[in-house]
């Protein structure tokens, strides 16, 4: 695998304030896909700070839809998926290229400033998951060879959440071969949801996926996120003065 053989494509709304640390952890001769709906200075900011292949694609559909239409405009033979708000470290994509012999790879998100326990605690988690044979994917590290996100059939578009484990699920199912790195590591900046409440979020997490995985989710309830964006959302709207819908 080479870096032009890879895309990362990264859904955005309103990241003004990440986005900056973002792209100064991807490497030019990356292509990058952004599939925005943002209302903030996220677009200009990517489009004076990003010299290298970028392409902007507007959509206000939910982040399963988002990943999707991203993965869909790529050419490349391999997909990175991630989100504005982590940092890619030194060495990173070094470690991406020596997966070529698999077909999805994801790896662990950690800090470098707040919940740093937390982060480690749910790496190991995840660790622990993907030993037992249920992959623990996460959208902001996952890299996937294009055709096998075709093979499995995409991302579910009625998932609002919990969209990246449960297309690693059928990916498993479905024969291809999925690794976890623990030492692929990207860096979370920001602890929005943390800040609301660790175990909320942690609670949100477990049963949600494990209802999704023993289809026990009804499938009117895979529309509904179950409050997973809605208070950052409002955090977006009050700053960009836009009312709640």
């Amino acid at each position: 695998m080479k870096l032009s053989e890879l895309t990362v494509i990264v859904p955005t709304r309103n990241e003004e304030k990440n986005i900056p640390r973002f792209l100064a952890s991807v490497p030019e001769a990356v292509e990058l896909i952004v599939v925005d709906a943002s209302e903030d200075r996220t677009v200009e900011i990517l489009k004076r700070e990003r010299r290298s292949p970028l392409r902007i694609l507007r959509y206000y559909g939910n982040i399963s839809q988002a990943r999707q239409l991203g993965a869909d405009s790529a050419q490349t033979p391999w997909l990175l998926f991630s989100d504005a708000d982590v940092e890619f470290p030194p060495g990173y994509f070094t470690r991406v290229l020596g997966h070529e012999d698999d077909d999805v790879v994801y790896g662990p998100k950690l800090s470098q400033d707040s919940y740093i326990s937390y982060y480690q605690w749910f790496a190991r988690t995840q660790r622990v998951s993907h030993a037992l044979g249920l992959p623990a994917a996460s959208g902001s590290n996952l890299l996937v060879r294009r055709e096998v996100l075709r093979g499995a059939g995409g991302f579910d578009p009625e998932l609002a959440c919990n969209e990246d484990s449960e297309f690693a699920w059928r990916a498993k199912r479905s024969g291809f071969r999925v690794a976890f790195d623990p030492t692929l590591l990207v860096y979370a900046r920001d602890h929005r949801r943390l800040h609301r409440g660790r175990w909320r979020k942690t609670a949100h997490s477990i049963v949600r996926c494990l209802a999704l995985y023993f289809d026990l989710l009804p499938s009117r309830w895979r529309r509904h996120d179950w409050g997973y964006w809605s208070a950052l959302e409002s955090d977006a709207d009050n700053r960009t003065g836009r009312r709640g819908e």
